[in-house]
């Protein structure tokens, strides 16, 4: 038995309060009782309430649809497309596998959110060999616009494959879902405002092309880490390259697998095993860039 203070005399007897003297009135202690019931209600001072499981609902048949919803129309198009009365109704959509949806739009649009976080939202898309710095550049460019009162996101390739991608391997077919993925989700964060930082090999220049294919035109800013693959393999910080020489992994980029150097990146970092420069520097060439085209303002 739980007691309960209960101010309204719906759910108990009006003896139970005392409303004589108001001032000084004081709130009695009543004692629910919660009955299980085989008959799945909840008994509470009396009044019988539904459990929080609820009967499905039961699908209609063609018939009752078009009959009860449709008031007498026999094709679905005319449903989508015009009411039985004239009026004209939403086309809905089909995308890839995902059929009869609406796009719904929202008063407050992008434009509206990058005012608010004074920026503009971009998806900088860092590519290179395994080893040639990518993760390394985006924290230094997170790290560095952060420090200007900016707010970013980084997708880090491996990162990802912890969750939203553990589904995938690393088969061609897989490398390029796991980019579409990515692609996806960054294209969402710029449209938020947020300044998006992918960071992944992403072998392919097709992959690549597509994800850019995504966003308004500037709005996509590729990055390419252009480092020999000799000196990649010399820092090899995860030791993978010593397990792809070994043949403990298959299809490992640069190894038994290629990459598709980009043709037109907006930023190309050369980076030789005579001259490294800094994280922090690499990371203030690719601030500087979208100062001059306007990013880091409203």
């Amino acid at each position: 038995m739980a007691s309960v203070g209960i101010r309204s005399s719906s759910l108990c007897k009006s003896s139970d309060l005392d409303f004589s003297k108001a001032s000084s009135a004081k709130l009695r202690p009543v004692n629910v009782s919660v009955l299980n019931c085989k008959s799945k209600r909840l008994g509470i001072c009396g009044v019988k309430l539904r459990s929080n499981f609820l009967e499905p609902i039961k699908a209609m048949d063609a018939s009752e649809t078009t009959s009860d919803i449709n008031g007498g129309c026999n094709a679905i198009d005319d449903v989508l497309t015009t009411d039985c009365d004239g009026k004209s109704t939403p086309k809905m959509s089909t995308v890839g596998n995902s059929t009869n949806i609406l796009w719904h739009k929202c008063s407050v649009e992008k434009s509206d959110r990058q005012e608010l976080l004074k920026q503009k939202g971009c998806v900088i898309w860092i590519t290179g060999l395994s080893g040639s710095g990518k993760s390394t550049l985006a924290c230094a460019l997170s790290h560095g616009l952060h420090a200007r009162g900016k707010l970013t996101y980084i997708l880090d390739g491996d990162n990802v494959r912890h969750g939203l991608n553990s589904d995938l391997s690393f088969k061609a077919e897989d490398r390029a879902e796991n980019i579409r993925r990515i692609g996806e989700v960054s294209k969402l964060f710029a449209d938020a405002g947020v300044i998006c930082i992918a960071s992944l090999i992403s072998p392919y220049r097709k992959d690549r092309d597509a994800c850019r294919a995504l966003l308004p035109e500037g709005d996509f800013v590729e990055v390419f880490m252009d480092v020999p693959l000799q000196v990649c393999e010399a820092r090899d910080p995860k030791g993978l390259y010593k397990l792809a020489r070994a043949g403990k992994i298959k299809g490992f980029t640069g190894v038994d697998d290629p990459y598709e150097p980009p043709l037109n990146s907006e930023i190309v970092l050369h980076q030789r095993e005579e001259k490294c420069d800094s994280p922090t520097h690499l990371a203030e060439v690719v601030i500087s860039y979208l100062e001059k085209k306007a990013y880091l303002e409203a």
